[in-house]
């Protein structure tokens, strides 16, 4: 939700001054990377609950790379165009960061079907994520057709739409893991 209001209140003071924009933009960045992290904690939390090892180690770990994106997001020194590559990679490797747990998870549990019902759900929220980035990235219609797209279907607005579409599935995702373990425990 902190992304959403993030990005929501950014877009309704974008345009209030040069200086509060740029101090919005970079709590946009802020809340996406707390939305990125924070969805990997209940599917982690939930798959490892048996196995406190993992749990907590694949927890630190996104914390950590999380709050280590956030500052980034926040720090005026790492707003430069010479930092865009480390900016983005930070992002890149928060999602990619979430292959690990599940494959661990398949590996663990692989004969339950709610591991695969879960899997399923969490990859399409992935997907979501990675092509609403790209869209994005890419600036995807507007690119091919310039002043086409300036009122409604640019890629930001996709990429937006691509973004919720993503929090779904990963709404969807957690209600198959409660159900899971509100059945079977450990």
């Amino acid at each position: 939700m902190f992304c959403l209001l993030a990005s929501s209140t950014c877009h309704l003071l974008l345009c209030h001054s040069e200086r509060l924009s740029y101090i919005m933009l970079r709590l946009d960045y802020a809340g996406i990377a707390a939305l990125i992290s924070t969805s990997s904690y209940p599917p982690v939390y939930h798959s490892f609950m048996c196995y406190p090892v993992f749990c907590n180690l694949y927890l630190g770990f996104i914390t950590v790379l999380g709050i280590g994106t956030i500052l980034v997001s926040l720090l005026p020194v790492f707003q430069t165009p010479e930092y865009r590559t480390m900016r983005a990679s930070l992002f890149f490797a928060m999602g990619v960061c979430g292959a690990a747990p599940i494959l661990r998870k398949l590996i663990l549990v692989w004969n339950r079907p709610e591991a695969l019902h879960t899997t399923g759900y969490e990859l399409l929220m992935g997907a979501f994520y990675g092509i609403g980035a790209l869209v994005h990235a890419m600036r995807v219609p507007e690119r091919w057709m310039p002043g086409k797209f300036d009122t409604a279907g640019h890629s930001h607005q996709l990429f937006h739409v691509l973004v919720v579409a993503g929090a779904y599935s990963h709404y969807r995702a957690g209600l198959v893991y409660l159900k899971w373990r509100d059945l079977q425990g450990c």
